[in-house]
């Protein structure tokens, strides 16, 4: 008689203290790494012969719409990837292909950060985004408040956003402070609800996923307070 497959691993809610305990360790071990190959990797890219070249190809005409749907079609493919249960490769696989999509998505704002702004810029926005990226934290694990009703807000909100972007790439109008300001809360929003959710909602066996989601909404928060950084800097 077949039986179904059940997943021997709880949430992390249900799990013993220890269990848990070891799950958001790996979690926050896994985000550390994943902040370092993505810095590593961005350095690479940056000094590669021609690398202005690709980015120019990149932000030229609707190349930078064409990169868009690209990058949301590899991040679908690898949170799959990440969130499987069938084998660590494929979780892996899944981590290890969208730091790499972050990395090519982020080279034209790092580029000029790096090469047409003060050198201050991007530690300052790492500094900001680290500080804020902790307060988050400690504000979920203090509260200890399941925000997963932030779910829906956030689903909306990100349909939204990519619109205005898409409109922004299509009819040629520049995104201000403001709506850099707005995507800096909503990405606050994106790492309190994953925040909340390794709390209680991920299966002690997901560590993977988790530290996906996580960083996810820390390149988010990244890119738009260096985007407000930049744009400061040039008034």
């Amino acid at each position: 008689m077949n039986q179904a497959y059940e997943n021997p691993f709880l949430t992390a809610s249900e799990a013993a203290a220890s269990e848990r305990a070891l799950f958001i360790r790996r979690t926050y071990i896994h985000l550390a790494g994943a902040l370092i190959a993505f810095v590593a990797l961005e350095a690479a890219l940056l000094k590669l012969p021609g690398i202005e070249k690709l980015i120019a190809l990149m932000t030229g005409g609707y190349g930078w719409l064409i990169v868009l749907a690209a990058f949301m079609g590899v991040s679908w493919l690898a949170d799959k990837w990440a969130r499987s249960d069938a084998s660590p490769s494929a979780q892996y696989l899944g981590l290890g292909v969208y730091i790499v999509a972050e990395a090519v998505i982020f080279l034209p704002l790092l580029y000029i950060a790096a090469y047409y702004s003060d050198p201050t810029i991007i530690p300052t926005a790492g500094i900001i985004t680290g500080l804020l990226f902790a307060g988050l934290t400690a504000t979920a694990f203090m509260t200890r408040k399941d925000f997963s009703f932030l779910r829906s807000i956030l689903t909306i909100g990100g349909f939204v956003a990519m619109g205005v972007i898409i409109c922004s790439i299509v009819f040629g109008f520049t995104l201000g402070l403001l709506f850099s300001a707005i995507m800096v809360f909503f990405a606050g929003g994106s790492i309190l609800y994953t925040t909340s959710n390794i709390i209680h909602h991920y299966r002690t066996d997901q560590h993977v996923a988790a530290s996906l989601a996580l960083f996810s909404g820390v390149m988010l928060l990244f890119w738009y307070i260096l985007r407000i950084l930049l744009l400061r800097s040039r008034n």
